[in-house]
């Protein structure tokens, strides 16, 4: 037989676009059309409704960037479609290659009640199935004039992304708003030739199967009058049933299709519009669910539940039924998909704390996975952090956008930085939103690297990132491929539903031991400093303000402020989001942002302050409050009190030029180009600075990677290099214990204090930036004098090592990675860390000297700005104040304290009385990261702490009250069955595994 495959495949493309889709609706007329534009932000529903629109014909411009226009559709069913299902087609202007990326709409009828979102996959609104003709129809769409940011030219730099600039010329066109008869049998017949093309052009071309589909395809093909192809539809249907019906083999790999819609809680569009992405989505999946018997659809991130809720109760009544029907399914059990590598220990659990309890408070659902599909890496610490919160599983798909190296599993288990492991999946679908096209459910079977051992994968269904969720047309798709041979069998399953059966078909699956670093978007970890800077002081902001008021209450009866404090941990959790912290959202976003940080931080100051002054009483004393969780000058941990006094700090200047800084355990020399040639530590008599090198040293790179602007770093980047050794002026400090060092480069200028403070071995570098640069990388380098084949960088709830060699290609991916307050490198015996107070990128590299000693040089260079155009175009434009200490002679222990107290400076002011601790540690490899009240207003106190030195550590905790019991707890601050701790009075001694973490909750007396 000849080969006519291609003939076969080419005729059906055509006949398909050509004659079969235009047919799905054969007939139509066109609807009435109004518009009102809201004049500013969008504006309640019922005023939407209530406007007196203008007139609008298909084929005007419409919509302003970021308005929101309100359609009023009217028209009537003709008599003669009586009995048949009539759809209102709703086309905004959309370009079906853009869903979630371009204008939307939600739906209402005139009393108000959401019926569906419209986007470019999903412009259809059911009428009538089947209509009696006559209906008089009249709708409402909302629609969003969102525009298109990353377009077909991505990563071009644009004003759109921020409504200040984004101008006022209309985006879009209306395309179409008509009522037309859906013909069913011929749109089944679209799906069915779909389904067997996609899963035809998957098969080998000598399969038998292959032959059998494009068989019957050609036989259907015959059958349909291209003239008259609603009237020869069901002809051409009969010829497909007998390849429809043949089922699956006994191996095919098995999918459980849940529906899904990955919304990004901020991206590409402001918060607000993302309230409104959320409302849509949800009205479209409820409906469909109650179209679908088999449909399941999942929902993450519970803070886009509570938008649902309190800015949508009408859809929020929908899903609340879905939920309870078992339609509706919230995943993930945490407050935001928020990023992973840079929120801090506590931050970090209150995600799955606040996220579990909205669950559980609305629903009574309580989530065994955590569900993050699109964060950018997963830092080493969190396996115990979702242990603690009480689940068990992790779902992601981002680490397959590995540039360099493919992960070897799609379900193992995940082991963290204490030993805890986590039953984990990536789909091999490679995608969050599968579409169940047969080239996406073909490479999940075939690349699903666990074949053999296991047979089930996950596909997250439905269009995301700007939300849309699934479409019948992809649960048509999966019904045919339930059971149909040469596809993977599909069936729409809940995510508990899919692990369950996972860990039952793989109960011994391989270990991956510590972070899941994602070669990708490395960059994240330095764009739009300063919402990394407004994330890094709330979370130290509310440890304070949990601290004091926590202990103003039980002293004083100082009212605690539950709510306010709620309220502040929700809105730094939201901004946790993998888009927002990450610096990779549009201007608008970061705006906002940066507005809102300084908003929490005026109202946590003045918490703390209430807080503080009601501990202190009223006097004269000079009052120190150490906030860090170890002793500072003489000053407890979570106490008040007068700082010891200690030598002095020395400035001479030196003969080469320069300055020498000494006080007692260090000496610093500082070269005329305002460059640290020398930091001594005089107990150990060691040099910290490599031979022929210098610290504190700028440098700055060309910065144009090849894609993903804001998100990503590539290695050429390091080919060219810059070093800022030019320097304006050069003096000494008035207060006798710095120098201060100012630079002019480009268009900007910095400015930096090097100083020491008496008694303490600790290099302060506060450095001030009038960044101007574009399409630039800004590095600070130490090069040490310290041979080291791995460092440790801080990360939740202890620290993880890396190596500073690239002996594999695993190792050179990672030439960019985060730490959270420090970084350590350390010889036996001696080592260095450097501390900082907001920033989380480094690179770590070494070279062997040719010359000299031969000795290893390793540096260590903090990222400090980048300058990106897009999403935003002004990023980072502006003055920026960045905090960093060198400290020689450090082993962690000194890593783990100077990180807390760069982070946590003191606070001073005048009282009457000393103020003890609430609660006290002996052993400073126990650290508590949290004292605070019990959530259910119980007035315990909770405690937690961890062993953050990486080595077992026996300590006794000493509540600085009397208590009339103690439990040990999960981060929700649940009582854990049988771990009830003994305790002598108010002393509670404790034993740790290394980076082992701990909840008590202490009930006074």
């Amino acid at each position: 037989m000849h080969d006519d495959r291609s003939l076969v495949e080419a005729r059906l493309r055509r006949v398909l676009d050509e004659r079969i889709r235009p047919a799905v609706y054969p007939e139509s007329v066109p609807l009435d059309v109004a518009v009102w534009h809201a004049p500013g932000e969008p504006v309640p529903v019922a005023e939407g409704l209530a406007a007196e629109p203008g007139p609008i014909r298909v084929g005007d411009r419409w919509g302003a960037p970021w308005g929101t226009s309100w359609f009023r559709v009217t028209g009537t069913v003709p008599e003669e479609w009586a009995g048949r299902t009539v759809e209102a087609l709703l086309d905004l202007g959309f370009d079906e290659n853009m869903p979630g990326f371009q204008c939307e709409g939600l739906v209402y009828r005139p009393d108000g009640t959401p019926v569906k979102g419209l986007n470019p996959r999903n412009q259809w609104v059911r009428i009538g199935a089947p209509v009696a003709g006559g209906e008089e129809v009249r709708l409402h769409v909302e629609a969003a004039s969102n525009p298109v940011i990353l377009d077909y030219h991505p990563f071009r730099p644009t004003a759109l992304g921020d409504k200040d600039t984004a101008g006022h010329e209309p985006q879009y066109t209306l395309t179409r708003m008509d009522l037309a008869v859906l013909d069913e049998t011929v749109w089944n017949l679209v799906i069915d030739l779909e389904v067997l093309g996609e899963l035809m052009a998957e098969l080998p071309a000598d399969a038998p199967r292959r032959w059998e589909i494009l068989r019957a395809v050609e036989a259907a093909l015959d059958a349909i009058d291209l003239q008259d192809v609603n009237g020869t539809a069901r002809s051409a249907r009969s010829r497909l049933t007998g390849v429809l019906s043949v089922p699956a083999a006994p191996s095919a790999h098995r999918i459980s299709a849940v529906g899904h819609a990955h919304i990004d809680s901020a991206w590409l569009w402001p918060l607000r519009e993302t309230v409104r992405k959320v409302a849509r989505t949800t009205a479209n999946m409820t409906a469909l669910a109650e179209d679908e018997p088999d449909f399941v659809f999942a929902m993450s991130q519970a803070q886009q539940w509570a938008w649902v809720k309190e800015h949508r109760p009408e859809v929020w009544a929908r899903v609340k039924k879905a939920v309870a029907d078992g339609r509706f399914v919230p995943a993930g059990g945490m407050w935001v998909e928020s990023d992973t590598n840079m929120p801090g220990s506590e931050a970090m659990a209150r995600q799955f704390v606040h996220g579990k309890r909205f669950f559980l408070d609305e629903f009574g659902i309580e989530n065994d996975e955590a569900w993050l599909p699109d964060t950018f890496g997963f830092a080493a610490g969190l396996p115990q952090i979702i242990r603690a919160a009480g689940t068990t599983r992790l779902l992601t798909q981002k680490i397959s956008w590995s540039q360099t190296n493919k992960f070897p599993h799609h379900t193992f288990w995940w082991e963290g930085i204490d030993g805890t492991r986590i039953f984990t999946h990536f789909p091999p679908v490679d995608t969050y939103n599968c579409s169940m096209k047969g080239s996406e459910l073909a490479h999940a079977s075939r690349n699903f690297k666990d074949k053999g051992r296991a047979r089930h994968s996950l596909a997250p269904t439905g269009w995301g990132d700007g939300g849309g969720g699934t479409t019948r047309e992809m649960v048509a798709k999966a019904a045919r491929v339930r059971d149909l041979e040469g596809s993977p069998a599909v069936v729409w399953e809940t995510p508990r539903e899919f692990f369950e059966k996972a860990e039952a078909d793989y109960p011994d699956p391989p270990v991956w031991v510590g972070e899941l670093y994602l070669e990708l978007h490395r960059a994240t970890l330095t764009s739009q400093a300063q919402t990394k800077q407004g994330n890094r002081r709330s979370e130290h902001l509310l440890r304070e303000a949990e601290l004091w008021a926590a202990t103003a209450a039980v002293r004083t009866g100082f009212p605690y402020p539950y709510e306010e404090l709620d309220r502040i941990w929700k809105t730094v959790l939201l901004h946790q989001f993998h888009d927002i912290l990450p610096g990779s959202s549009i201007a608008w976003v970061h705006r906002e942002a940066r507005a809102t940080y300084r908003r929490i931080a005026a109202e946590l100051d003045g918490i703390i302050d209430a807080a503080q002054r009601a501990l202190a009483g009223e006097g004269t004393r000079s009052l120190v409050f150490n906030a860090a969780p170890h002793t500072r000058h003489g000053v407890l941990a979570g106490a008040a009190g007068e700082a010891e006094r200690s030598a002095e700090v020395t400035v001479a200047e030196r003969p080469e030029g320069g300055y020498v800084l000494a006080n007692g355990p260090l000496r610093v020399e500082i070269d005329a180009r305002g460059l640290v040639v020398s930091a001594y530590d005089t107990a150990a008599g060691r040099e910290t600075v490599a031979p022929g090198t210098a610290a504190n040293l700028l440098q700055l790179h060309p910065d144009f990677p090849n894609m993903w602007d804001a998100w990503d770093v590539d290695a050429f980047y390091r080919n060219a290099v810059t070093d800022l050794t030019s320097v304006d002026e050069l003096t000494a400090g008035e207060d006798g214990r710095s120098v201060r060092i100012v630079r002019s480069f480009g268009k900007s200028a910095v400015s930096q204090v090097l100083s020491l403070r008496p008694g303490e071995r600790r290099l302060s570098i506060d450095t001030e930036v009038d960044w101007h640069e574009t399409e630039k990388f800004l590095k600070l380098a130490f090069p040490l004098d310290l041979h080291a084949e791995r460092y440790a960088s801080e990360t939740q709830f202890g620290h993880f090592h890396r190596p500073t060699h690239t002996n594999t290609s695993w190792e050179a991916a990672k030439f960019e990675a985060c730490n959270h307050r420090f970084v350590h490198l350390e010889e036996p015996g001696w080592g260095v860390a450097i501390v900082n107070d907001s920033t989380y990128g480094h690179d770590v590299t070494r070279a062997v000297r040719t010359d000299g000693d031969r000795g290893t040089t390793t540096t260590v260079r903090v990222s400090l700005l980048r300058a990106p155009r897009f999403p935003d175009p002004e990023t980072d434009q502006g003055v920026h104040r960045f905090r960093h200490a060198l400290v020689p002679g450090a082993a962690i222990a000194d890593a783990v304290r100077e990180g807390w107290r760069i982070n946590l400076p003191e606070r001073r002011m005048t009282g009457g009385q000393e103020v003890a601790p609430l609660v006290t540690v002996d052993n400073d490899a126990v650290v508590v990261t949290a004292v605070k009240l019990a959530d259910d207003g119980s007035g315990d106190v909770v405690v937690r702490f961890h062993e953050a030195h990486g080595g077992r550590a026996r300590a006794t905790l000493t509540a600085g009250f009397e208590i009339a019991g103690v439990s040990v707890t999960d981060l929700l601050e649940r009582p854990l069955d049988g771990q009830d701790p003994e305790r002598d009075g108010c002393r509670i001694p404790v034993r740790l595994r290394p980076f082992e973490l701990v909840t008590l909750r202490l009930a006074p007396l």
